[in-house]
């Protein structure tokens, strides 16, 4: 039976290194979360933690009522999915499926049909009878899914399960994993430093950073609606205008640069707007046009094609800018030009 996951004020170290400070995250049942980070921001140690492959030194961890804090690793009942795969290359695939079941004295017959029925579900049925060694990496990705569903865990847990697969073969797989889960209502924890991974599998997504969760929040909020600079860059909006409103019009109002350059901004698109604020914008929020106009003043440096359009890097007063422009009208380096905001590809960022 599916459970709820919940970790509350963890704090873990490696040696005298801080790995983790204060993190709180909890998982709905049947829902699945994705803890999404570059190397080394703490996504794996709370995995680890969760799984009992390391102990907090503050914190607890509990799934549903049970306190798995000090829990030894192999009583928790946790699905476990590697990158890896994991699986006992002496074993044929069927009894790789049904090992977990082995060890929890499930009757021959009864653990023999259940496995056959998981490898039927993950389409590996006429495979039933074959070692690892003769599967290629995307089947031995499905054995190690069917193995730790069979046991139909409270909680499922993936440690960047996709990352030794190419890329068509990782698309086919984050679909299939996302399908057997709903169906399971499993409760699942998925790790992975892959953005468009997470966001596509993802009821909501933690992005960390030093061992703290940065934002918690479906894939469209974070997409769309960053809450710090940290995850606007994290997310592409690699443009960031520190800006000051010197007046307001019902929803419109008129911000400046420190250099004075003026943008006039709409509430109605971008959400309420502080006196101060940062501009957060994507390559394609800021439209480059040589014929003038609203926006920043900038003069264009390097041009890239990008096929879709013409990416160039700009220089705005202090700022460093990256803007997208039309294919129709390429711009040399060192031609004036104005910068118009897309408030589609735009967010607003309060002072931290």
């Amino acid at each position: 039976m599916t459970q709820a996951l919940t970790i509350d004020r963890i704090t873990a170290h490696y040696g005298t290194t801080k790995v983790l400070e204060d993190l709180s995250l909890s998982v709905a049942e049947g829902e699945l979360v994705s803890l999404l980070g570059a190397s080394g921001c703490g996504k794996t140690t709370t995995l680890r933690l969760v799984a009992g492959f390391l102990q907090p030194t503050a914190g607890a961890i509990r799934l549903g009522d049970k306190d798995l804090t000090r829990l030894p690793a192999h009583q928790r009942d946790i699905g476990l999915v590697f990158q890896n795969y994991a699986l006992f290359p002496h074993l044929t695939v069927r009894e790789n499926v049904a090992f977990g079941l082995k060890q929890r004295k499930v009757a021959g017959p009864e653990r023999l049909k259940r496995a056959d029925a998981m490898l039927d579900r993950v389409g590996l049925a006429h495979l039933a009878d074959r070692l690892p060694g003769a599967l290629s990496g995307g089947q031995k990705q499905r054995v190690a899914l069917a193995r730790a569903l069979v046991i139909e865990p409270p909680l499922l847990m993936f440690d960047e399960p996709l990352s030794n697969l190419d890329a068509k073969l990782r698309i086919d797989m984050r679909v299939e994993i996302r399908q057997l889960q709903r169906a399971n209502g499993t409760t699942a924890l998925y790790v992975t430093h892959d953005q468009e991974e997470a966001f596509s599998i993802s009821d909501r997504v933690a992005i960390m950073h030093q061992g703290r969760i940065m934002q918690l929040d479906t894939p469209e909020v974070l997409y769309q609606r960053p809450a710090n600079a940290f995850v606007a860059n994290f997310v592409g909006f690699e443009n960031l205008i520190p800006l000051q409103v010197t007046t307001r019009n019902g929803a419109e109002i008129t911000a400046r640069t420190a250099e004075g350059a003026a943008l006039t901004l709409s509430q109605d698109q971008l959400g309420p707007i502080p006196d101060a604020f940062t501009l957060a914008t994507r390559p394609d929020g800021l439209q480059v046009t040589a014929t003038g106009g609203a926006g920043l003043p900038a003069t264009l440096g390097l041009r890239t094609y990008l096929g879709r359009a013409y990416q160039y890097q700009a220089r705005a007063g202090a700022l460093s800018l990256t803007a997208n422009g039309p294919l129709s009208q390429p711009l040399d380096p060192g031609t004036a030009v104005t910068l118009v905001p897309n408030p589609e590809q735009c967010a607003i960022l309060k002072p931290e």
